[in-house]
């Protein structure tokens, strides 16, 4: 029988009847609820029983536009054969062909129309408007919603203005007319004036006259013993004199059912609530394809729209990040969506993503049927904001300062002045919630939005009634408090137990900052905003922000600040974010000095630490190895005077990192050894966090200091933890120096793979950071990793970079290393004399440093190359002598093979054995790493 003739006749197999155009399936004459998935498969096999349908076409049929994998498939397939009798029962029915696809195998038998209840015997006298030609991403909550009508009488739904609750109900009506026999009535009050007209209303609707003034008992018996659904859009202007009514109706008929829709639910007795969500949008996030977008029910939408105004339309690489931008920024409200999809036409969709947060979006036209509050956002969200009482708008629009989520008791510190008390506020926030005018978009800990389209609205009316500025100033107060609040209430050190819990009031300090600095603002009130912004942003590792702020405030100061403690929080903050974003320009030096004098005559011995170990970070940046040790030396002063223990957990990790980069790995063993067991609380207030924890200046010292002692095993153990610390922490910073850092061991040890997966990281991460050197520091360690693999030429180029950008930084402590990797590939293609060049000119750049023994090798061996045999032993013997002080048996081995085979190629076996044997000897761990592996190599030769 044909496709047409089928999908007209019921089907009928065992005790199930399939109404393919009702959409309807019926056990021995009882209708079964059926999930829109799970029935489309139904239909679409039952059309073709005995044939073996594809998995792909079934899942192009069933799901059309949508990408989807084949588990989905597979769970509808479980959930219809649960319908149809059990899992096992059903697979009679649905049998599953491995490798092929399904096949409906029940015989069949078909009925006749006039036996089937199809949609064309439904009484015509409903009252539903014709339903949305495709609905998108309300597939499940139009089920839901059946599901729940059936069980209970009384269901609302309730959601913000133009999110599609009219929708979803005039869909949900369309399923139920077979359910009520095609007594659907849909009742719009949406354009009612006078809530005593209510009853007139529904009475219209059903085709009663209305012969009195008062037709609630006429219409109670018309409605008495009769199987309807009575559908009421838009009750939130009447709800009041609605829900005794709608009480009075399910009460009293047992076979009427009632669906509203509001934005606020009645809290009736007996009724059920449905809240309707925003459409599911793409988040925020770099690397989605175009399908990966499309999985989203908003982009959906906005696409289908686009097609449908411009009749062809394909969604490009470019446009598909600005298509997940336009649905974020709108929240995934449908009405929105639909209204900037109808702009396309004019401005494209960079065009139309642009104009979003202007006034004119508001005012974007949608389809010509819609009703009035529906033809633009403004009339949509004009329509709710007339509704409120006083003290709810003034409430509401006075919100629309804050960006973002907000906290009750920011609202409350916004909202609360001139006529409207606190409780007042509280009060309207509450009514507001339940009348989806503010939503909540995270529970632990509570949080309060706006939409982004209300916002919009809401800042036009706020100018209107002129409160502007008194509104922001509120809101700049509050958040200059609050972030003081916190610099006080966590008095530890450690960068997780300050600002990060509240990252979410970033966009919000954003906007107190810029309107403080504004023109119609307060710069006394965004001077004292920035200082107590500067550690939040440090923390965050938004350093640009930072250095921006910090100076914009620093040039406001005002007479009586200037030499203050003020001036000395803010150039303590400036001079870090210009360290850490910028490079280590003079002027970091001089900002920290002044702080750091500021502090002195202050006599605040807080600050001073603090500000010496910021200038121990800036020694070591540049190099200055011995100022570091100077500086540490003095930190480990103050930290007694100020008898707090974990100062002088600190001052010890401090002293144990430069003893490390000086070259005296044993002590710097020993000083930095507590680090890995000891995270201590602090009694110094978090005055300004350096958006990292110091402890993590033990850990690293710890594990390069490993490796060089003779313990490549442990080295890699202290590298991953550290690692996994500075995840932990969650501050880019932190994760930044610790890769930087702990790279190397597994460059030392030979570890190429993890090596590498480590360096693409860092450089993505000190990328998306905006972290200048140690970005150019990634890239230079790729350098170093494409020459170890033989890339010469790829890893050359890569190193050309990285000096200059370092160069240009002044960020020194790994040039000598990248420059002693370059003079090693120089020698490597032959350019000894370069590679001369390059080695000296590295060894005369610093004075004592941990990797002058390898600097030397590296010399030795280039002169050995250069036929200058003499002069190579004796700088391998200086190299060895070094390494033997500093306690570096990593470097010594290293120079002993070296050495080693060039005594081989002199004939000095027995010499080479005797040199190198001993020290392999050392070695109890790592027996896999590259040195220990070339050592015994060339051990087994000199047999």
């Amino acid at each position: 029988m044909p496709d047409e003739l089928i999908q007209k006749h019921p089907i009928s197999f065992g005790p199930f009847r399939l109404f393919p155009e009702a959409r309807l399936l019926e056990k021995d004459g009882a209708p079964l609820h059926v999930g829109g998935r799970a029935l489309d498969i139904l239909v679409y096999l039952a059309q073709r029983p005995g044939e073996v349908v594809d998995k792909r076409e079934l899942i192009k049929q069933v799901w059309a536009d949508v990408n989807v994998d084949e588990g989905s498939l597979r769970f509808h397939v479980t959930a219809l054969r649960k319908v149809l009798g059990g899992t096992a029962e059903g697979a009679r029915y649905v049998v599953n062909v491995p490798g092929r696809g399904y096949c409906f195998t029940a015989s069949l038998a078909r009925t006749e129309p006039s036996r089937a209840p199809s949609v064309g015997n439904v009484s015509p006298n409903h009252s539903l408007p014709a339903p949305l030609a495709k609905m998108i991403g309300r597939t499940e909550a139009i089920e839901k919603i059946s599901a729940e009508l059936s069980l209970h009488r009384f269901v609302s739904i309730v959601g913000s203005g133009g999110i599609g609750k009219t929708s979803v109900a005039v869909a949900v009506g369309h399923c139920q007319l077979e359910a009520f026999g095609g007594q659907v009535f849909f009742v719009d009050f949406g354009a009612l004036g006078d809530a005593k007209l209510v009853p007139h209303t529904i009475a219209s609707v059903l085709g009663l006259k209305v012969l009195s003034e008062d037709p609630l008992s006429g219409l109670l018996t018309f409605l008495r013993g009769r199987r309807i659904l009575l559908i009421f859009d838009s009750c939130e202007h009447i709800v009041d004199t609605l829900t005794p009514l709608v009480e009075r109706i399910v009460g009293e008929l047992p076979d009427i059912h009632v669906l509203s829709t509001s934005r606020e639910s009645f809290r009736a007795e007996s009724e059920r609530v449905f809240r309707l969500f925003p459409l599911d949008y793409p988040p925020q996030c770099d690397g989605l394809s175009i399908a990966d977008i499309l999985t989203y029910p908003a982009a959906q939408l906005f696409v289908e729209r686009v097609t449908a105004n411009l009749g062809e339309f394909q969604l490009g690489e470019e446009e598909a990040p600005l298509v997940a931008e336009i649905c974020q920024r709108l929240d995934g409200i449908a009405l929105a969506i639909e209204l900037a999809a109808g702009r396309v036409h004019a401005y494209g969709i960079a065009g139309t993503a642009s104009l979003l947060n202007s006034r004119f979006s508001l005012l974007w036209r949608g389809r010509r049927t819609a009703i009035p509050r529906h033809q633009t956002l403004s009339a949509a969200l004009g329509w709710s904001y007339d509704l409120l009482p006083p003290v709810e708008s003034t409430t509401l629009r006075r919100l629309s300062v804050f960006v973002g989520p907000f906290t009750l008791e920011a609202a409350l510190r916004v909202a609360s002045y001139q006529g409207v008390s606190e409780p007042e506020a509280a009060e309207a926030i509450a009514n507001l919630l339940s009348k989806s005018l503010i939503a909540t978009p995270s529970e632990r800990p509570l949080r309060y939005r706006l939409l982004d389209t209300t916002r919009t609205f809401l800042g036009e009316k706020l100018a209107e009634s002129g409160e502007t500025d008194r509104a922001a100033r509120a809101h700049a107060e509050y958040f200059r408090d609050f972030l003081k609040e916190i610099s006080v209430k966590f008095t530890g050190l450690q960068s997780d137990s300050g600002f990060l819990p509240y990252v979410d009031h970033l966009p919000n300090v954003r906007a107190a900052l810029e309107w403080s600095f504004s023109n119609h603002g307060d710069q006394t009130i965004g001077v004292d905003l920035a200082a107590s912004a500067a550690p939040f942003f440090l923390e965050l590792s938004l350093l640009t922000e930072c250095h921006h702020w910090t100076q914009r405030a620093i040039t406001s100061l005002d007479a009586t600040s200037i030499g203050g403690r003020l001036e000395m929080e803010l150039q303590a903050a400036l001079g870090v974010s210009v360290m850490f974003a910028q490079g280590n320009v003079e002027a970091v030096r001089s900002t920290f000095a002044r702080s750091l004098l500021l502090a002195e005559q202050l006599n605040d011995l807080h600050w001073q630490f603090w500000l010496l170990r910021a200038f121990y970070i800036y020694d070591i940046r540049i190099a200055d190895f011995k100022g570091a040790l100077r500086t540490a030396e003095r930190g480990e002063i103050v930290a007694k005077a100020l008898a707090d223990p974990a100062s002088r957990l600190y001052a010890e990790w401090m002293l144990g990192g430069v003893h490390h980069l000086i070259g005296n790995q044993g002590k710097s063993v020993h000083l930095c050894e507590s680090a890995m067991v000891q995270n201590p609380g602090s009694e110094l207030p978090s005055i300004l966090h350096l958006g990292f924890d110091d402890r993590l200046l033990g850990i690293i010292g710890f594990s390069r200091a490993l490796w060089l002692t003779g313990r490549p095993d442990c080295a890699v153990d202290a590298a991953r933890y550290t690692i996994s610390e500075a995840e932990r922490l969650r501050t880019p910073l932190s994760l930044s120096l610790a890769m930087l850092w702990t790279i190397p061991v597994f460059l030392w040890i030979g570890d190429w793979v993890d090596a590498e997966n480590m360096i693409e990281r860092f450089i993505d991460h000190t990328a998306r950071h905006f972290l200048r050197p140690h970005h150019a520091v990634g890239v230079g360690l790729k350098g170093v990793l494409l020459m170890s693999r033989g890339d010469l030429a790829g890893g050359m180029d890569h190193l050309d970079r990285c000096q200059a950008t370092l160069s240009a930084t002044r960020y020194r402590p790994m040039m000598t290393v990248f420059a002693t990797a370059q003079a090693e590939a120089r020698a490597q293609l032959m350019q000894l004399d370069e590679a001369l060049r390059l080695i000296d000119e590295a060894i005369a750049q610093i004075d004592e440093s941990f990797d002058m023994p390898e600097m030397l090798r590296i010399k030795g061996h280039i002169l050995a190359s250069s036929g200058r045999a003499a002069e190579a032993e004796i700088c391998l013997q200086q190299s060895l002598d070094l390494s033997r002080k500093q306690c570096a048996l990593g470097w010594e081995l290293r120079a002993a093979i070296t050495l080693g085979r060039l005594w081989q190629e002199a004939g000095l076996r027995e010499d080479a054995r005797a040199l190198i044997e001993p020290l392999y000897g050392r070695y109890e761990e790592g027996l896999d790493s590259i040195d220990l592996v070339a050592a015994r190599c060339l051990l087994n030769a000199l047999n």
